[in-house]
Formats: structure tokens, sequence, C-alpha cells
């Protein structure tokens, strides 16, 4: 959760050479990440927002800011990032909050026009994460689904496949689900699921989980998505359930594996 104190432990693992990071607490914190980042020969990816409290969803509602709030601010993010030799930029779309009766195949195109010119502009790409909705709504999940791919493939910008929302969303479907998209894939956010309370929140991906009948089987799912080109895989989770070290540095080396094979 960008943590400034925890910084230094991204920085610590000998296997990662990417970090992708957003919402930081102040403008010192995201100074010093960028101090680090120098000292290491690791590159980075913002999730958007930069900055904690900012526009996160309302690119196409407003769930907290005005749409057009929404995307003024990501254009700035989107310059800056620019500057700093970001790889990538990402941002939640496409977003909707519920099911709703309305045309969504126009106002993805609309939003993905805007982004197209936004990553010519800046000429840093663009990658676009739909996510589940209020409720676990699949809705935002479901549009781009029905979103025709040749008008996709027009504009030239790429998802993130965030394997939680999509199994969550889709459940033995996510298969067919990301054939549909497979070259435009450039992100991977990598967790599994554990339900506490009627909350989900995100853990570590680990072998021990394609056997213990309490988490989703995901070996087949990362190998599959590692079969898109040029792939980033970040691991997301959350730290409420207090991971050991060891457990973590077990789902990273389980993940090189399948990659390789």
């Amino acid at each position: 959760m960008s943590d400034p104190e925890k910084f230094p432990f991204l920085f610590r693992k000998k296997n990662v050479n990417h970090i992708e990071i957003g919402e930081f607490p102040s403008e010192e914190s995201f100074k010093n990440f960028l101090e680090l980042l120098k000292e290491k020969n690791v590159t980075f990816g913002l999730h958007s927002p930069l900055y904690r409290n900012q526009s996160k969803y309302d690119l196409l509602e407003k769930i907290q800011y005005e749409p057009e709030q929404a995307w003024e601010q990501f254009e700035s993010e989107v310059k800056y990032m620019s500057q700093l030799g970001a790889k990538y930029i990402l941002g939640h779309f496409p977003y909707f909050k519920e099911e709703k009766d309305i045309d969504t195949n126009k106002i993805i195109e609309n939003g993905i026009k805007r982004l197209h010119l936004l990553q010519e502009k800046y000429s840093i790409t663009i990658v676009c994460e739909p996510k589940l909705g209020l409720n676990r709504s699949a809705f935002g999940i479901r549009s781009l689904d029905n979103f025709p791919i040749e008008i996709w493939d027009k504009y030239g910008i790429k998802l993130c496949i965030d394997i939680g929302d999509y199994l969550l969303a889709t459940g033995d479907k996510v298969m067919d689900y990301i054939e549909k998209w497979k070259k435009h894939i450039k992100v991977v956010h990598l967790h599994n699921v554990e339900f506490h309370n009627n909350k989900y929140i995100w853990v570590p991906v680990h072998p021990s989980h394609e056997i213990d009948n309490l988490h989703f089987n995901v070996k087949e799912l990362i190998y599959k998505l590692s079969t898109s080109s040029g792939v980033y895989f970040v691991f997301e989770h959350t730290p409420h359930t207090n991971p050991t070290e060891t457990f973590v540095n077990e789902g990273i080396n389980w993940v090189k594996e399948i990659i390789r094979s």
C-alpha cells in the first residue's frame, strides 16, 4: 500500500526487476522512491493515481470525481511519467460501478480514443485494467468482453489482467475471456483470493493453493498469460494476512518456473 517504510523491501528482492506502484502518501515519499529506483537496476510503472485520495475510478462516470477532472489528472500523470521514463501508466478502465442499461461499446470507444491521443502525445504506453464494480459487479469486465476486438485493435492500447478480479467475475470461463485479448495483454496482477467476513482480500500466489480446495487454481492461468509477448507480472497481494517472506519467495520462484516452461 505504498508504505514508505517498506520501500527498501521492494528493492531487496533479487529476482524482481520491475515495480508497479501508485497512491503515494506524499510528494516526498514519491521522491524517496525515485531515489531508491536510481540506485537499483529496475524499471517501474505507475498504477494511477500517483497520490492517495485522487481519482481512481472516474474516467467513465462519477464515482468520487467528475470525469473531466479525472481526465485532467490522468493526463498530468501521463505527461509526468513520460518525463520520468516509466515503462507505462496503468488506469482502471473500463470501470462501471454497477450494471445499467447503456451502450457500453460507444462509451468504451470514446474512452480509448482519448487514451490513444494521450499515448501518442506523450509517447508512453497506457495500460487499461478492467475492474469489478460495487458488490463485485462484473459489468465492466463483461462490457470489455463484449467490445469488438477489431475496434480495440485500431487504438493500440494495452490491457492488464487482474487474475483475482477475472476469476471472481468469470469463474471457470476465465480462459475464454482472456483468449480474446491475448495480444493486447501487457501487465498481469498476480494474487489469489481469500474471503474473510464477506470481504475478499488478495493473498500471495503459492503452489500449495493448487491442492488445498480453498483457493483458485491459477497455475494454468499464469502459464496462459505468460504466452503473451513481453508481459510484466506484478505481485499484488495486500499485507493483511502477514505472509512470511519465505512464503512470498516460494510463490515468486514458482511463477518464474511456470513462465520459463
